[in-house]
């Protein structure tokens, strides 16, 4: 069996921003093309910038920050569904027995959890969500899905690229950077695929 590696991840500097959230720019501080020794950059960026994760603490005082979350809840077996539009609690509970722990949707950018699916999703055995959207919840009701995943603990994986990865079971690998105390932070998201067939 060979190996197949997906890398899902969008790019930090050059993905556009939520809508509200601060623009991502950097600078070189040092640069040996002006005579420096060496090359040197600053980045000034949300944690929610490309790729990323949302800990619970994003919508919950009590819940636990990127730094305090289980690693394994990032690293393991997820099943990767197309779906289009905005998920009901129906749509959620029919979904549910096809997939593994951790959850991702391809959507291009156009699928959503409505509260009522996220309240299916909390009382399951599910620790991740994603999606290829730039939230998991849709524009008009931001906060319900948010706080009905983070009251449950469950991690939200958002802006990933999935237009290349077909539905089907994977191994996801997508800790994010251990930034203490905070309510997100980046991620570079993999994919592992065993491919069928004689080598």
């Amino acid at each position: 069996m060979v190996l197949i590696i997906h890398d899902i991840s969008r790019d930090t500097l050059n993905t556009p921003v939520y809508d509200g959230d601060p623009e991502t720019s950097y600078e070189m501080v040092k640069s040996i093309e002006n005579g420096d020794e060496y090359n040197l950059s600053k980045v000034s960026m949300s944690v929610h910038s490309g790729t990323h994760i949302d800990a619970p603490f994003h919508y919950c005082a009590d819940g636990n920050a990127i730094n305090n979350m289980r690693l394994n809840t990032f690293y393991g077996k997820c099943t990767v569904i197309s779906v289009d539009g905005i998920l009901t609690g129906e749509d959620m509970e029919k979904l549910l027995p096809y997939c593994k722990k951790r959850i991702l949707f391809h959507g291009e950018g156009n699928t959503f959890i409505s509260h009522s699916a996220a309240i299916v999703l909390a009382s399951s055995r599910v620790v991740l969500v994603g999606t290829d959207a730039a939230s998991i919840a849709p524009p008009f009701d931001e906060n319900k899905p948010h706080l009905e995943l983070a009251r449950a603990g469950i991690a939200i994986l958002e802006n990933l690229n999935l237009s290349a990865i077909d539905d089907g079971e994977y191994d996801l690998c997508a800790f994010p950077v251990k930034m203490g105390g905070f309510e997100a932070a980046p991620c570079r998201a993999i994919l592992f695929e065993q491919e069928k067939g004689l080598n």
